[in-house]
């Protein structure tokens, strides 16, 4: 999702990589949850994010759409993200205690915050949305922090995913044709989302699969 905002205004003025050392630790929010309740549509989720829920929550993502997911245009393309709750506006895995309850398997973009992604030159940096979150915060290695598995794959994956749809975006942009873009954006989700993963192959071998039919497909140069 495109922000129209300077980084001086949300940010600390840095930079990070994986291996660096952030103020992001909120001293395991003890409950606090004000991330989780009022987001909207704002977290976006990848394949990974659905992959990830669908094997954790053993369901299906027409299953999760009912409740727990919703469909929404990302700057022409529609793409999953968490539904909040209509009483309290608040994420659906979010538990009476304040906690969420997906915490092993949660999304991406719930990962790293309060940190963001700033991109460039077909990568990535991190940086720190300093007016987000009101823990007091204490300094934790950007990697420790997001807690995902094979990070520097998973970072390469998340570059990949971003140009792609970075691309398919631009396209949507100029595109004048609603039903080419309906079409468009349906291939997206049938090709990423709804058609479920083999969970004894690994995640990352066949979203590459996916990425290069897709490609090939929509005639996208590699």
């Amino acid at each position: 999702m495109k922000r129209q905002i300077s980084l001086e205004e949300i940010s600390d003025g840095k930079l990070y990589d994986s291996n660096d050392m952030v103020k992001a630790g909120c001293n395991d929010c003890k409950g606090c949850s004000d991330c989780c309740r009022g987001m909207g549509n704002s977290i976006v989720l990848d394949p990974l994010d659905i992959y990830r829920l669908t094997v954790g929550l053993q369901q299906d993502f027409e299953t999760l759409l009912q409740d727990r997911l919703a469909l929404n245009a990302v700057d022409g393309i529609v793409l999953p993200n968490l539904k909040m709750t209509e009483e309290g506006e608040h994420c659906p895995f979010l538990n009476e205690e304040g906690r969420c309850s997906i915490h092993v398997f949660r999304p991406g973009l719930c990962r790293i915050f309060p940190l963001g992604r700033h991109y460039e030159n077909h990568s990535f940096r991190y940086f720190l949305q300093i007016h987000e979150c009101s823990r007091n915060q204490t300094k934790v290695k950007v990697r420790k922090w997001i807690d995902t598995p094979e990070p520097a794959k998973n970072e390469q994956y998340i570059i990949d995913w971003h140009y792609f749809l970075k691309a398919l975006q631009a396209y949507a942009e100029q595109a004048e044709d609603e039903k080419l873009l309906r079409t468009l954006s349906m291939y997206v989700l049938k090709q990423f989302f709804i058609t479920a993963y083999d969970t004894g192959r690994d995640f990352y071998e066949q979203f590459y699969e996916r990425l290069r039919e897709a490609k090939r497909a929509l005639q996208m140069e590699e």
